[in-house]
């Protein structure tokens, strides 16, 4: 159990670190934004290993979905408001899915290029 705590108690440290970097730092980014990189940066880097965020965060992604409903019902108390803006918001929605599925789709071909060309030159 106090594991589980220690591993909460490293996320939410570097959380913190995400939002004192947001109020130094002049850039337009969220503290969430700048939570992650440091957490990435800290990840490869070694200075955090996985072992000690990697229950936590299990965790945390197993539970996400009931993070959001405080904003959904949110959502459901303005929908009279935002019934006008449906049509836009299907559009835009369905198209930037759409874009960022072919962005993936030819950025993970062009990994895979790359990689098996790297495992066909280090063959010969």
């Amino acid at each position: 159990m106090m594991r589980f705590f220690y591993q909460f108690g490293v996320i939410l440290g570097i959380s913190l670190l995400g939002e004192i970097l947001r109020a130094i730092l002049p850039f337009p980014f969220p503290a969430s934004i700048y939570g992650l990189v440091l957490m990435l940066v800290f990840l490869k880097t070694g200075i955090v290993k996985l072992k000690q965020v990697e229950e936590a965060g299990n965790f945390l992604v197993d539970t996400m979905a009931i993070l959001f409903l405080p904003a959904v019902v949110g959502l459901i108390t303005v929908v009279e408001e935002l019934r006008s803006m449906l049509i836009p918001f299907i559009v835009i929605s369905l198209a930037t899915t759409i874009f960022v599925m072919v962005v993936t789709g030819c950025v993970a071909q062009q990994i895979l290029k790359r990689t098996k060309n790297a495992k066909q030159e280090e063959e010969v």
